[in-house]
């Protein structure tokens, strides 16, 4: 397999990245869409919400990559530059949203949970996403460093690597089954929000220890730090979760 994997449409030839992160935007919003007819709050509420989030999951998602790769600001400023303008990381995004939710929940007036709505659209946007990063290769920067272990892949510089995007895929399903799971027991508003919060940035706090990332501070890169302080801070959501109600 050569990295990136390109798609042709006829004579069009499609950026794996570019076509798999347009299919999850397009799924997530369809099932956020869907969900949302049975919604706790009023629409314009809702909508207020949705754009408050996506203010807050731009500037995350920028503001984050940048950390994670502030290294390159002295070595390889152009690749820096670029990163400023196309780079973006699911974390960042993620944080920004929760940020940007709950900045705007205050100013309408709204004190009820509002993730949940959200969780399954996360779930199944973020694997879809990883597909698209997988088959672009090297130039993703979400690759694993190298390893000897025989499912280690090439991406294209010689190297075999940890695919930690497809980690990333296989832990997404294991964690949307559990959690339909646990679904089917009592729960309180902005639990199973909070339990895939925990869940997902636990595994990303994980699984950044074996990618190749600038680590900046302890051992640790930006984005592990910012996974560490959220954890923290939903900490009891994981207790919560466990206390299964009949």
């Amino acid at each position: 397999m050569t990295f990136p994997v390109y798609f042709y449409l006829g004579s069009l030839r499609i950026h794996p990245h570019i076509l798999f992160e347009s299919i999850a935007y397009t799924v997530a919003l369809r099932l956020v869409l869907r969900n949302v007819r049975k919604d706790i709050i009023t629409p314009p509420q809702r909508t207020s919400i949705i754009v408050g989030g996506m203010l807050g999951a731009l500037v995350g998602a920028k503001a984050l990559v940048l950390l994670q790769h502030i290294d390159l600001f002295w070595q390889n400023s152009q690749l820096f530059l670029l990163l400023l303008l196309q780079g973006k990381t699911v974390v960042g995004a993620l944080l920004g949203a929760v940020i940007g939710v709950e900045i705007t929940k205050k100013i309408i007036g709204v004190k009820r949970s509002t993730g949940d709505v959200f969780v399954y659209p996360l779930i199944l946007g973020t694997a879809i996403g990883r597909i698209g990063c997988f088959l672009t290769g090297l130039s993703d920067r979400t690759y694993g460093i190298a390893t000897k272990l025989p499912w280690g892949i090439d991406f294209g510089d010689g190297i075999l690597r940890h695919p930690t995007q497809l980690y990333e895929i296989i832990f997404l399903i294991i964690l949307i089954i559990f959690i339909r799971l646990r679904s089917r027991y009592q729960y309180q508003e902005g639990d199973l929000f909070k339990f895939y919060l925990v869940c997902y940035l636990s595994f990303r706090f994980l699984i950044d220890f074996i990618k190749p990332d600038f680590h900046i501070f302890l051992g640790m890169s930006a984005i592990q730090i910012a996974c560490l302080c959220y954890i923290i801070y939903y900490n009891r959501s994981i207790l919560e979760m466990f206390q299964l109600k009949s």
